[in-house]
């Protein structure tokens, strides 16, 4: 279809409003691709830039996705409830071999619920239930979580898995057009859940040690109240914090906090900025790396324990710990919503923590997974691949073009996540993608040699 006639204003808004009228329409179809920015940007009169702005404009709200030099095609409506980067994940043909696409645990390494259930329910109090009003964490867990906790949290409480735990923060610590320091290569849906709530992201680069001194100083220094980084077994780099890194990470939050604002009326009046620092330790139970925190050397830390990855996905619980400012607030939030987290579960949670056979079966999943892990770089390695395995269950696979990567791979019946969605920006950077090694058993040799093809020019 030739869009440039059908553009009345040429602004990138204007553009993208026009995309968009057509799409509803029926105009464009799903799996349409667009000009490239060039072509309509020549058809326009206008800079690449400004139909790049539309084009992201779009990306942001879920009705166009960009597949690198594949070019920029209207997303199909199936999943239109996914978040627009969601979606791009679960975008793609399915695997007829084996779906390294995931980012979720190995079914058959997880600790059974049903006999934690059983447990449980056999212990049940017969007085009366608990009230509206009663804590919102049960005190068996309670104490189980303060007693392995990095730091000495204020308060501590439990919600319904780890992006609910971001998500509250974020919108008790920040404000609408606030901007927030986030990982770049980091989470997709954390992207969504920042652009809903009306912030600003401001990328930060990763090394090997995790979220870098400089990149955090200059998000700061550009006017970032919040940070969300990830400690350990970041996704999708595998890559976790060091305790030196993490120090240095807190005394740059320390420093942007601690500085004076200025003379009023002769006198130096101190700053009172508060940065929050979230922390989203998705993988901890069966990340083999250090439990690092920036609370051990900050007090206005928000550290976040998921167990989905190490008990469950359905279990839907993370612990939420740090100062009272934030959680007194988060928790007076939820009061209003669902209340609390099932009580049934948070027991069910304390009977894995403290079972014998259930924190045996996690300790196996998290050598299970180093395993997998070493044996695929390795592999790769064999095939001219170099790559740095990471901890938790995703590696992080650098290919010399994305498209055609996933093109191959969905040939030799293999699955992976593309790198793109993993991005904070639309900068052009080397290309990713992410595999996730938990479906992994003794096929690493096939797969690895499928993943070195995909890889080459």
């Amino acid at each position: 279809m030739d869009l440039a006639p059908l553009v009345e204003d040429r602004s990138p808004r204007g553009i993208a409003a026009a995309v968009a009228r057509l799409v509803r329409a029926g105009q464009l179809q799903p799996g349409d691709r667009l000009p490239t920015v060039r072509e309509l940007g020549a058809a326009l009169g206008v800079s690449p830039a400004t139909v790049s702005g539309a084009f992201q404009a779009l990306a942001a709200v879920g009705l166009v996705v960009s597949r690198g030099r594949a070019g920029t095609f209207v997303v199909p409506p199936p999943a239109g409830w996914l978040p627009p980067r969601y979606r791009e994940l679960a975008d793609g043909a399915p695997a007829t071999r084996v779906d390294l696409s995931t980012g979720t645990p190995d079914p058959d390494l997880l600790p059974a619920l049903g006999r934690a259930l059983v447990r449980v329910a056999g212990r049940a109090p017969s007085g009366a239930p608990e009230t509206y009003t009663s804590a919102p964490v049960v005190p068996e867990l309670e104490g189980l979580l303060r007693a392995s906790w990095p730091f000495a949290p204020e308060r501590l409480t439990v919600v319904d898995g780890a992006m609910d735990a971001i998500g509250r923060t974020l919108e008790v610590a920040a404000s609408f057009g606030d901007r927030v320091a986030v990982e770049d290569p980091g989470f997709p849906p954390l992207y969504d859940l920042v652009d809903q709530l009306g912030l600003e992201r401001v990328p930060v680069p990763l090394d090997r040690h995790g979220m870098t001194v400089d990149g955090l100083d200059a998000a700061l220094r550009a006017g970032a109240t919040a940070v969300v980084l990830q400690p350990r077994a970041h996704n999708p780099t595998g890559v976790s914090l060091t305790a030196t890194r993490a120090r240095d990470l807190a005394g740059v939050v320390r420093r942007h906090t601690a500085g004076s604002a200025g003379p009023a009326g002769g006198a130096q009046v101190r700053s009172t900025r508060r940065i929050v620092v979230i922390e989203d330790d998705h993988s901890g139970q069966i990340a083999s790396s250090r439990d690092v925190s920036l609370g051990a050397w900050l007090a206005t830390v928000v550290h976040v324990r998921s167990y989905s990855k190490s008990h469950g996905p359905d279990l839907r619980i993370a612990a939420v710990g740090g100062p009272a400012t934030e959680l007194d607030a988060l928790v007076a939030r939820r009061m209003l919503g669902p209340g609390w987290t099932s009580r049934l579960l948070q027991h069910t949670l304390a009977d894995l923590l403290t079972d014998a056979d259930a924190v045996e079966r996690v300790a196996h999943a998290r050598r299970v997974y180093f395993a997998r892990q070493q044996a695929l770089g390795d592999a790769l390695g064999t095939h001219g691949v170099a790559v740095s395995p990471g901890d938790g269950i995703n590696l992080w696979l650098p290919v010399h073009d994305e498209a055609t990567a996933l093109v191959r791979l969905a040939a030799a019946g293999l699955r992976v996540a593309p790198g793109t969605p993993f991005a904070a920006t639309p900068d052009p950077r080397p290309h990713h993608v992410r595999v996730t090694v938990s479906p992994l058993r003794d096929d690493v040799e096939q797969v690895a040699h499928a993943l070195a093809l995909a890889a080459a020019p």
